[in-house]
């Protein structure tokens, strides 16, 4: 029999963190999932050292930050629209031991919200503002979605977590709507009076064998066109930092470092810096976000061109989102590799974007735009109709 918090039938109290731990007696895997996912609000993320369980937050919606707490951030325009933070307090946390998954038993069919010779155009048109001077580079995002679709979370939550083995996995509940993210990108850490950021810019692909996969990281590392993406969104970073941070102390730790992850190799770069006395965790969201990665430079003038060229409303998509502990201490990815749905109106997404700068082919950002859906394609059992 599966069960909670690793006392198979408990039913007592006990503390985590300074917060009721509730234990539930488990019947059998049904029920073990029917009682997860009738929470209203939780994050769910794998357990740091036990297989196979899950570290579950359940949540309750409040009106301001809540320390500790946990907090939401979908994607807004700020120069549009304020950025609504959604605010939540963690009212009971838990262990939940899950049963095994299963693997789909239908497939997911998958439209573009833009086709690909439509795509092509908005990336020459682009690029022609690149030309003018408008903008250097820019985040262009699209979206694939199923209407009625029906899914297992749960099930499909734990294949991602085995196909990517990203740092930053977890499961959402925000009322009607799923999360699923397993993201290799952090936007912000904050660890006592420093703070890090650090912006992906880069793709490709893995080798078949150790060779290719040698080559293929090495001819990453000296891409002069993804070092370009790289260093301007580095260099967008660094002023939003340099916003909040102490004089002279935004740093930039690792440039166009490589990391490795299941399906690809990224181009990584750290940017660090200490923060000025009181500043507020409202503030350093004013400061930074949307993320340098996901919008261009300069920031504006990127985020309008979005607005006008993307075919859809981000939303949760390359917003962020994560746990404050009682320190104000927290760690949040940007959610990006992500499986996005929601239960009442049943509509199933998910979405990619790369990096447009003059030196882009716009065949190969569109490749690499479906490169980056493979981990949540295989998760679902789905395939992109063309």
């Amino acid at each position: 029999m599966p069960y909670v918090n690793g006392i198979k039938g408990a039913k007592k109290q006990a503390n985590v963190h300074g917060l009721k731990l509730r234990q539930f007696l488990i019947i059998n895997d049904t029920f073990v999932k029917m009682q997860l996912l009738a929470l209203d609000h939780f994050v769910c993320r794998p357990h740091p050292s036990k297989k196979n369980t899950f570290c579950v937050a359940e949540l309750k919606v409040v009106s301001a930050l809540c320390v500790p707490g946990f907090i939401c951030i979908p994607y807004k325009n700020p120069k549009k629209e304020k950025v609504k933070s959604q605010y939540y307090q963690v009212v009971n946390e838990f262990e939940y031991q899950c049963p095994p998954s299963f693997e789909p038993s239908q497939s997911h069919a998958f439209k573009a919200s833009t086709n690909k010779t439509k795509y092509i155009e908005k990336v020459h048109q682009l690029q022609k503002q690149i030309q003018l001077g408008n903008i250097y580079e820019i985040n262009y995002c699209l979206e694939f979605f199923e209407e009625n679709a029906k899914f297992s979370v749960l099930d499909v939550f734990q294949r991602l977590i085995e196909i990517t083995k990203a740092p930053y996995t977890y499961l959402v509940k925000l009322g009607d709507d799923f999360i699923i993210c397993c993201s290799p990108e952090l936007f912000l850490k904050k660890s006592g009076s420093t703070l890090y950021s650090k912006p992906i810019k880069g793709t490709i692909k893995r080798g078949q064998t150790k060779s290719e996969d040698e080559k293929l990281m090495h001819a990453l590392q000296n891409s002069l066109k993804e070092r370009t993406e790289n260093v301007m969104a580095v260099d967008v970073a660094r002023n939003d930092l340099s916003k909040i941070a102490t004089k002279g102390s935004v740093f930039v730790n690792k440039l166009f470092n490589i990391e490795s992850f299941e399906t690809v190799h990224q181009m990584v770069s750290t940017v660090k810096c200490e923060l000025s006395d009181q500043m507020s965790i409202d503030e350093i969201i004013d400061a930074t976000f949307p993320m340098a990665s996901m919008t261009g430079a300069p920031k504006t003038s990127a985020m309008n061109l979005s607005d006008i060229y993307e075919d859809f409303e981000r939303k949760y998509y390359s917003g962020s989102f994560g746990l404050i502990d009682a320190q104000g201490d927290f760690e949040w990815p940007v959610v990006i590799r992500s499986i996005f749905y929601n239960q009442k109106s049943q509509r199933l997404s998910i979405a990619a974007g790369g990096a447009i700068t003059y030196l882009s082919e716009a065949e190969q950002e569109y490749d690499e735009i479906i490169l980056k859906l493979q981990a949540q394609l295989k998760a679902l059992n789905g395939y992109i109709q063309f």
